[in-house]
């Protein structure tokens, strides 16, 4: 008995001569967040797609839910579900019309099936909008909608593709929160996303492909561990006091207009304590400081030499 949901090796897809996956490995936890980052072309969905069934691919084994996606794909549909980056309802229909639907099309019973509408519409804070045409509703609420409707047979797999693009920040959390609910309940999650800070949030491992490949892996410390650039931030009140500071620190960054200075910190105890100190022998006091880590914006740099405003589908 593994504990692993989704197991990946070797992974090969190519379109002609272009190599879109190039023999990558993944390992997914069963019960927690996995996110893939990457660039535009970096190969993310394409995996989503062969993980999912949806496409086949040329090399490489991969087993999910404990089934083989070639042999067993009829096994590996029943284990998931998948929610893609646009919301796959049907505006015409209700809310409850649309997840009747998924329900007639597993072929519950009428009772049950009526039973299941109605606690997924009361899990996601649809129910007084269930009987409005999903036409009707919000970005957030087509988005939680949809979600539902791929709860719908209890899947223990979800795979997510950028399932808050588009989204207000408030429903955005809300769906951090939804998604939070549905790991404490033993789910796995599969989390494609273009916001790091979703990542952040979320993801137990973190992958990070690139051109084909996989760069990185870890959880989100460890990655952010492995890029430099901790520093501590000083504020000063005066210019003479910053100009002060910056002869005694001849290797930290200065901002005069913001009157800060920017020091090269492992950003532990002992180093705050000896710049704290060195500042207090010199009679400078800092109006305040801060500590600043590399955050995945760092990393994501660092790791493929794109910006984060390229981290789409």
């Amino acid at each position: 008995m593994t504990d692993l949901a989704i197991e990946a090796s070797g992974l090969r897809k190519s379109y002609k001569d272009k190599v879109v996956l190039d023999g990558i490995d993944l390992k997914v936890r069963a019960g927690t967040v996995f996110s893939l980052l990457g660039p535009n072309g970096a190969g993310k969905t394409t995996t989503v797609n062969v993980l999912t069934t949806l496409l086949t691919a040329d090399g490489g084994t991969v087993r999910v839910a404990g089934h083989d996606v070639a042999s067993e794909a009829k096994a590996v549909r029943a284990a998931i579900g998948v929610t893609g980056q646009f919301a796959a309802v049907d505006e015409l229909l209700t809310g409850r019309e649309n997840l009747q639907l998924m329900v007639d099309l597993k072929r519950f019973p009428t009772a049950e099936g009526k039973r299941i509408v109605a606690e997924l519409l009361d899990r996601f804070d649809l129910t007084e909008s269930a009987g409005k045409p999903a036409a009707t509703y919000s970005g957030g609420m087509r988005r939680k909608l949809d979600l539902a409707m791929t709860l719908v047979g209890s899947p223990r797999i979800i795979f997510l593709d950028e399932p808050t693009t588009g989204l207000d920040p408030r429903s955005r959390r809300t769906m951090w929160q939804i998604i939070r609910g549905l790991v404490a309940d033993g789910v796995t999650i599969f989390l494609t996303t273009q916001y790091l800070e979703e990542a952040d949030q979320l993801a137990d491992q973190i992958a990070v492909l690139d051109q084909g490949r996989l760069v990185a892996e870890g959880t989100p410390d460890e990655l952010k561990r492995q890029i430099p650039g901790t520093h501590v931030r000083l504020r000063f009140a005066t210019a003479a006091q910053l100009d002060v500071a910056a002869e005694i620190l001849p290797g930290a960054t200065r901002d005069d207009e913001a009157l800060t200075l920017r020091v090269p910190s492992d950003g532990g105890t002992a180093s705050l304590r000896a710049l704290l100190d060195l500042l207090d022998e010199h009679a400078v006091a800092a109006e305040s400081f801060s500590v600043h880590t590399p955050d995945l914006d760092d990393v994501f740099l660092a790791l493929t030499g794109h910006t984060t405003e390229v981290v789409a589908k």
